[in-house]
């Protein structure tokens, strides 16, 4: 199983939480791939899906603010 490498941006503490303890974050993995810390909304956002976009009952839908993936952007390397 993968693990996480390293974050992509900023803490959240250097986004402005004061608390650091429920913030969205970024993670690129020891695989390549990427994982995400958000606000799960898949009951909410599935039924606006594009017709051409389909989730499996293993995935979830989640929003992380725009300042993070924003900030992040640094980070995400290119294809």
């Amino acid at each position: 199983m993968a693990r996480i490498a390293r974050r992509l941006g900023a803490t959240p503490q250097q986004r402005g939480s004061l608390s650091g303890e429920s913030c969205p974050d970024l993670f690129e993995l020891t695989d390549g791939d990427f994982a995400v810390i958000g606000t799960e909304a898949t009951a909410a956002l599935e039924p606006h899906l594009p017709p051409d976009a389909s989730r499996a009952d293993h995935e979830r839908i989640v929003v992380i603010t725009r300042e993070t993936l924003i900030r992040a952007k640094k980070d995400i390397p290119d294809a």
